[in-house]
C-alpha cells in the first residue's frame, strides 16, 4: 500500500486544461506539471527557489509530437521534471513575443534555433540554459532529458551563483540589442545589390534559393517582380517563374487537396514537411496572383484559385475567421495522410486512369518517399509531376485543356477516397497577424480576377477580426478560439491587419476599411514606436510579463512587422497627403537600412518598401458613377495590370459630400468630366491633367 508521500509524486497539477490553444490542450494530460505562462507559475518558483523548464511548440510541429511521447509523457523523466523545475508550456503562436525573445536567446547561446524550444531560466525570466529537441537519454552528441535534469538539479543546489551570473549577462546583452538600431540615408542603389545577392543563392535547376531544406519564400518573388517591374530585367522575371512553377510540381504542392506544405527536405521541393500554415498559403497565392498579372500566364492564376479553394473549404470557420494550421502528423506518422501505394492507386481508379495516374505522378512500386528516420524508401508515394503539363499534354497528344480533365477526373477520385482517412488535426485558433495578409490576398485576388466570392471571404474574414479581436478601447487582440479572445495585440497583429484593410479598402472602396486602418496605424505609432532610435518594438509599452521590448527587421519565413509596416505608412501617408506618415516610412527605413545592406536576401520584404519610397510611385483617384460600366471599365485596366507602386482612392460622383474628402482632403475639387469615369494621375506628387481615356490613363502608369 502506497504512503501518502508516494501518493502526492503522482498528483498530476497539470494547469493547461482551461487554456484554449490547441496545442497547450494537446499537453494538458501529461504527467508533467505544466503551469501556462502567468504570474503563479514565477511566484510558485520564487517561493519553492526552482529553476523554470520552459517549453515552446506549436501544434503542427513534428519534433514537439515526439518530445512529448518520449519525455513529457515518460514517467521517469517527469517525475524529475516535477521535482527540480517549475514547468510552463507555451505556444509560439498564441505567444510570439515570448518566443521572439527566447529564440533570441537561444540562437544567442547555441548559434541555432527551431522548436521545440528548451530554455531554463531564473524565477524572475533570465535564461541560463537553451536547446531545441531534446532526447530522453543522452545519444549523438545530444544531452538527454535524464542528463540535463540531474546537471541543473545540482548546479541549482551547488552553484547557483554560476547560473545566476550567466543569466544576468545574457539578459543584459539581449536588452542592448534591442537598444541597437543604426540609422542611414537611404539608397536605391540597394537594390541592385538586394537583386546580384539573390541571384548568387539562386538555385537555376530547381528553382528557389539555396539547397534543403528549401523554404518558399513568397517575399522574395514580390520583391524580383518590382526589380523587373523597374529594370526590365527579365532574369528576375524569370527567377520567379521558374520557382512558382517548380514547386507546383513538386510534392510541396498539395496536388489533391490544394494549398502548400511547409518546405521541402530536399532541394528539388518534391520530399515536404508536411503541416500546412495559414501564413503561407496567403502571402504565396499573393505571389501567384501578381505573377499573373505581370506575365498573364493562366497557370498562376489557377493556383492562386487553388490555394484559395482550400483555404476557404478547410481553413475558414463559420464566422469567417482563418485557422492557423494543419498538423503534419496523423495516427502518430509524418504525412500519413498524403501518401499513397501503388497497390491503393490501382484499387480506387480503373486501369487506364492508374496508369495515367502512376505516370504522372511518378508513383512507384518500391516508393519514392524516403522515410525521414532511416532514409530510404518504403512503398509510399508522394505525388509530384516531372514535366509540366505543356510537354505532358504533347506526349499524350492532348490540349492542355483535355488533359487537365483527365487529371481532374483522377484528383476527384484520389481526394473523394483521401476524405475518408484519419485527417492531421487542425489547429483552429484565428491569429489576427495570420489573417492580415489572407484579407490582403483575398481582396487582392477579388479585384485582379473581378471575383465576388472571394470579395465576400475578405470581408468577413476583417469584419470578424474587427467584432471580435477589437476591444473596447480601440486595441487589438492577437488570438481567438472557442468563443474566447485574448493576448494583447503584437507589431505583426497590427502591421498585417492594417495591410489587409488597405488592400480590402481598394477592392471594395468601402471607406470604414480606411477609417479603421488609419485609426489602427494611429494607435500602431503611440504604443510601439521607439521614438529615440525609430522603428516599432514588437510588443507593446502596454506589455509588462516579458523581459525586453525586442525590434525585429528580419523577413523569415513570414515577413517582419516592422517591414510590413514601412510599406502601409508609405501608402497611407500618400493615401491621407499626411506628411507625417512618409516622414515615418522613412525613418523607419533609415532604422533598418544598414541591415538591409548587410544581409538583402533576409530582408526582401524591405525592398518592396524601398522599391515603394523610392518611386516612381503613383496616386490615381477615379472620379465617376458606382458600377457604372465606363468606371468598372477603367478600375479593372488598374487592377489587371502589374503596376505595384500605386494607390488607388475612388470617388463617387453622384455623392455631394463622399466621405474619401474627409480623409484625403485634396480629392474635394476633383470632378468627373463629361459625366465619365475620369482618372486623375499623379506620379511622385505631380498630377498629370484628368483624362477619361483608358488607354491615357495606362500610358502615363506607364504601361
Amino acid at each position: 500500500m502506497k504512503n501518502k508521500n508516494e501518493e502526492e509524486k503522482h498528483i498530476n497539477y497539470n494547469r493547461l486544461q482551461n487554456e484554449i490553444s490547441p496545442y497547450l490542450l494537446e499537453h494538458a494530460d501529461n504527467p508533467v506539471n505544466w503551469y501556462p505562462w502567468r504570474g503563479e507559475a514565477f511566484q510558485k518558483a520564487i517561493e519553492e527557489d526552482k529553476p523554470i523548464f520552459l517549453s515552446i511548440g506549436y501544434s503542427s510541429c513534428h519534433w514537439c509530437h515526439v518530445m512529448e511521447q518520449e519525455s513529457f509523457e515518460d514517467e521517469d523523466v517527469t517525475e524529475l521534471m516535477n521535482e527540480v523545475f517549475i514547468n510552463i508550456k507555451v505556444d509560439r503562436e498564441e505567444r510570439p513575443d515570448i518566443d521572439k525573445i527566447y529564440m533570441d536567446i537561444a540562437q544567442l547561446m547555441t548559434g541555432r534555433g527551431g522548436w521545440p524550444l528548451t530554455i531554463i531560466m531564473t524565477p524572475d525570466k533570465k535564461s541560463f540554459f537553451a536547446a531545441t529537441y531534446i532526447p530522453k537519454e543522452s545519444r549523438a552528441g545530444l544531452i538527454g532529458m535524464i542528463e540535463l535534469i540531474g546537471n541543473v538539479k545540482e548546479i541549482w543546489a551547488n552553484q547557483k551563483h554560476k547560473a545566476l551570473k550567466s543569466a544576468d549577462e545574457i539578459a543584459g546583452y539581449l536588452n542592448k540589442l534591442s537598444e541597437k538600431n543604426k540609422s542611414k540615408k537611404l539608397d536605391d542603389t540597394i537594390l541592385e545589390a538586394a537583386f546580384k545577392t539573390l541571384l548568387n543563392f539562386y538555385d537555376s535547376e530547381n528553382g528557389g534559393f539555396g539547397s534543403s531544406p528549401k523554404f518558399p519564400l513568397p517575399h522574395n518573388y514580390l520583391f524580383l517582380l518590382r526589380y523587373w517591374n523597374r529594370t526590365g530585367n527579365k532574369q528576375a522575371l524569370s527567377i520567379v517563374e521558374k520557382t512558382l512553377q517548380s514547386m507546383k510540381m513538386g510534392g510541396i504542392w498539395d496536388h489533391l487537396g490544394y494549398g502548400f506544405h511547409r518546405y521541402s527536405t530536399d532541394s528539388n521541393w518534391l520530399l515536404p514537411h508536411f503541416e500546412k500554415m495559414l501564413y503561407d498559403q496567403a502571402l504565396l497565392s499573393l505571389a501567384y496572383i501578381e505573377a499573373f498579372q505581370a506575365t498573364g500566364n493562366i497557370e498562376y492564376r489557377e493556383t492562386a484559385e487553388q490555394i484559395f479553394t482550400y483555404v476557404l473549404r478547410d481553413m475558414t470557420s463559420e464566422e469567417g475567421g482563418f485557422y492557423t494550421a494543419e498538423d503534419a502528423d496523423s495516427e502518430g506518422e509524418e504525412g500519413k495522410f498524403y501518401l499513397w501505394t501503388m497497390e491503393e492507386i490501382n484499387n480506387i481508379l480503373d486501369k487506364e486512369e492508374a496508369d495515367f495516374a502512376i505516370d504522372i505522378f511518378n508513383i512507384k512500386e518500391e516508393g519514392n518517399f524516403l522515410e525521414e528516420s532511416t532514409k530510404q524508401s518504403s512503398s509510399r508515394n508522394i505525388l509530384h509531376l516531372e514535366q509540366s503539363l505543356p510537354e505532358i499534354a504533347l506526349r499524350y497528344n492532348m490540349t492542355e485543356e483535355q488533359l487537365k480533365g483527365k487529371i481532374e477526373k483522377i484528383r476527384d477520385k484520389l481526394y473523394r477516397e483521401r476524405e475518408k482517412k484519419v485527417h492531421a488535426l487542425k489547429d483552429d485558433k484565428i491569429l489576427t497577424d495570420w489573417n492580415g495578409p489572407m484579407i490582403a490576398s483575398l481582396s487582392r485576388a477579388s479585384s485582379v480576377l473581378n471575383s465576388k466570392k472571394y470579395c465576400r471571404a475578405a470581408k468577413k474574414a476583417a469584419d470578424f477580426i474587427l467584432e471580435k479581436l477589437y476591444s473596447d478601447n480601440g486595441e487589438l487582440l492577437h488570438s481567438y478560439r472557442s468563443g474566447e479572445a485574448g493576448v494583447k495585440a503584437n507589431l505583426d497583429d497590427y502591421a498585417f491587419f492594417i495591410m489587409g484593410l488597405i488592400e480590402l479598402y481598394e477592392a471594395t472602396f468601402e471607406i470604414s476599411y480606411f477609417k479603421k486602418a488609419i485609426e489602427l496605424n494611429d494607435r500602431l505609432i503611440e504604443k510601439f514606436w521607439d521614438n529615440k532610435n525609430s522603428g516599432f518594438y514588437f510588443t507593446s509599452l502596454d506589455n509588462t510579463d516579458v523581459i525586453s521590448r525586442m525590434k525585429y527587421g528580419s523577413d523569415w519565413a513570414i515577413p517582419s512587422g516592422n517591414s510590413i509596416a514601412m510599406l502601409n505608412l508609405t501608402r497611407l501617408g500618400k493615401i491621407t497627403a499626411r506628411a507625417d506618415l512618409t516622414e515615418k516610412a522613412t525613418k523607419l527605413g533609415e532604422a533598418f537600412f544598414s541591415d538591409v545592406e548587410r544581409n538583402p536576401d533576409f530582408h526582401t520584404q524591405f525592398l518592396v518598401g524601398y522599391d515603394f519610397l523610392f518611386g516612381p510611385s503613383y496616386e490615381i483617384i477615379i472620379c465617376g458613377k458606382s458600377k457604372s460600366k465606363d468606371t468598372e471599365k477603367m478600375l479593372n485596366a488598374l487592377r489587371t495590370h502589374f503596376i505595384p507602386n500605386k494607390i488607388v482612392l475612388f470617388k463617387p460622383a453622384e455623392e455631394s459630400s463622399p466621405e474619401i474628402t474627409d480623409i484625403a482632403e485634396y480629392t474635394t475639387n476633383y470632378t468627373s468630366l463629361n459625366n465619365r469615369a475620369t482618372a486623375y494621375v499623379c506620379v511622385d506628387y505631380q498630377c498629370n491633367l484628368p483624362t477619361i481615356d483608358i488607354e491615357k490613363m495606362l500610358e502615363l502608369l506607364g504601361s
